[in-house]
């Protein structure tokens, strides 16, 4: 396990006995009791701010689900200011960015992990578009190509303060979870995201407290 990869806090993974990763289990558990009757495959993490946590919380529920045996597809779409190459400690010369502007498809682009059963697609460069790239038919047919291959897709959001990709991506998901940090998310920054999200086609499954950032 690397210094960055415990510092950011994969504790599903790391520490998969202590009481914080029992509560990202608990998480994957409510999520697929809330899905059970519709078949969601694509969960998109989301947050009204940046900071929040929702990239550790995304890797999280990834690895939880992939321990339970699930095939699982973690998607990197904050293309602004990803981190999942991070803490995974993979290679970004090439992922999302560089699949949906025609240079690559899933195959090419999804990585292995060291955790069985848990690919990652990074976001890779940053593009001068990411909105454009992100709204496209080249990313929902990557979607349709990941719910055939994958049991679950987690897909790693950008806040939604930041600009409009986290609704973009939410709203081609089968359902979102909104993660707020404990003492720092105001509650109308809260509501606001909720309401930005339920004016589209987004299902909200839930909302996660958390206490760490990023």
């Amino acid at each position: 396990m690397s210094r960055w990869m415990r510092k950011r806090g994969l504790i599903a993974a790391s520490n998969p006995n202590s009481e914080v990763a029992d509560r990202y289990r608990r998480l994957k558990t409510g999520i697929e009791w809330t899905c059970r009757d519709v078949g969601m495959k694509t969960i998109a993490i989301a947050s009204a701010l940046p900071g929040e946590g929702k990239s550790t919380t995304s890797s999280n529920i990834a690895v939880a689900y992939a321990k339970a045996g699930r095939r699982v597809l973690l998607l990197d779409t904050d293309l602004r200011s990803p981190a999942q190459h991070q803490i995974f400690e993979l290679p970004n010369e090439a992922g999302l960015s560089t699949a949906l502007a025609g240079r690559g498809g899933l195959d090419e682009v999804a990585h292995k992990t060291a955790y069985a059963n848990l690919q990652v697609v990074c976001a890779g460069p940053p593009p001068p578009n990411p909105s454009e790239l992100l709204d496209s038919e080249a990313m929902n047919a990557l979607l349709e190509a990941a719910k055939a291959r994958f049991d679950i897709v987690i897909v790693d959001t950008t806040s939604m303060a930041a600009a409009s990709d986290a609704m973009i991506v939410a709203d081609k998901c089968d359902g979102a979870v909104l993660v707020i940090r404990r003492g720092k998310t105001k509650m109308d920054a809260v509501l606001k995201a909720k309401e930005t999200l339920s004016s589209g086609r987004v299902r909200i499954l839930g909302a996660v407290f958390n206490r760490r950032g990023r």
